[in-house]
């Protein structure tokens, strides 16, 4: 099955979207996204602009949240913490390749396994 026309179109995180394409795409209305735009969670590209457009970039932790949203049954603010959560999840993963790719390694060597993990329930004290 091949990707419809619109959907090749989202695989470009430098693109710009507008509000009704964000809408349709992530399932939100347009009084959520505003909301969302309140929150700080998502910020249009030239706010004194008539109609907003927003990065592409939101796209995928928004449609993230969202999907979470509806399996759990939560409300808009929620949404604005998973959004915080998954970006500094993706930032900090995009770190991470950085570094490892600056890790010299030997002609064909894997990378190394993680060591053994260490159980920290013996540490945690509720309070």
């Amino acid at each position: 099955m091949a990707p419809q026309a619109h959907e090749w179109h989202w695989l470009d995180q430098r693109a710009s979207v507008s509000l009704s394409d964000l809408s349709r795409a992530s399932g939100l209305t347009a009084q959520e996204l505003a909301e969302l735009v309140d929150y700080g969670a998502i910020a249009p590209l030239a706010p004194e602009q008539e109609e907003l457009h927003f990065s592409a970039q939101c796209l995928v932790p928004l449609r993230a949240a969202v999907k979470l949203r509806v399996t759990y049954d939560l409300d808009i603010f929620t949404v604005v913490l998973l959004m915080d959560g998954l970006q500094r999840i993706e930032v900090l993963t995009h770190r991470i390749r950085t570094l490892e790719s600056q890790v010299p390694r030997p002609h064909g060597a894997l990378p190394q396994a993680m060591p053994e993990p260490i159980d920290v329930t013996d540490e945690y004290r509720p309070f």
